[in-house]
């Protein structure tokens, strides 16, 4: 989606407000696709003594697979995003603005990009998730498995001593 910010470029104190869906089920990451409900973006542009201010509030619905356990499981993610927009830059390292293409912006980049970034590297089904045993492949959230835990071989002399002890 672009929006046309033409009308509050040289009218301070001018307001552009915007909300819209956008649809990123394509969107893939590491083979899976997180996003099977659309998402949503809502908030403004505002003129403030002629700098463009934008600011939004991003939510959407991700599924997705703990990386402890692998079962799957839906989370609700937020952003929220601000950022200084400009038509021209006057010092070519500034990273923190924005650029227009002809006095328009394309809303639906910025809200992509924006959840790119706020996706967490690691996903859990619950803080406490215990994950698989390495050995038997069991769900230890659903209880204990069978196998013995095996002891570091660095050690081995350590439970030699302690065995010969009884």
């Amino acid at each position: 989606m672009r929006l046309d910010l033409g009308p509050i470029l040289q009218v301070p104190g001018g307001r552009i407000p915007f909300s819209f869906t956008l649809d990123l089920s394509a969107l893939d990451f590491y083979g899976e696709h997180p996003f099977r409900a659309p998402v949503t973006a809502s908030g403004e542009v505002r003129n403030e003594a002629g700098a463009l201010m934008l600011g939004a509030r991003i939510e959407a619905e991700l599924s997705l697979r703990c990386d402890r356990c692998t079962k799957p499981f839906v989370r609700r993610k937020t952003a929220e995003v601000t950022q200084l927009l400009a038509e021209t830059l006057e010092n070519e390292e500034e990273n923190d603005i924005l650029l227009l293409e002809d006095g328009t912006l394309d809303l639906g980049e910025l809200v992509t990009t924006a959840l790119i970034l706020e996706m967490d590297t690691k996903n859990l089904c619950s803080e406490d998730c215990k994950g698989l045993c390495d050995r038997c492949g069991k769900d230890l959230n659903e209880g204990p498995c069978g196998c013995r835990k095996e002891s570091d071989p660095r050690l081995a002399a350590l439970a030699a001593l302690l065995s010969d002890g009884d």
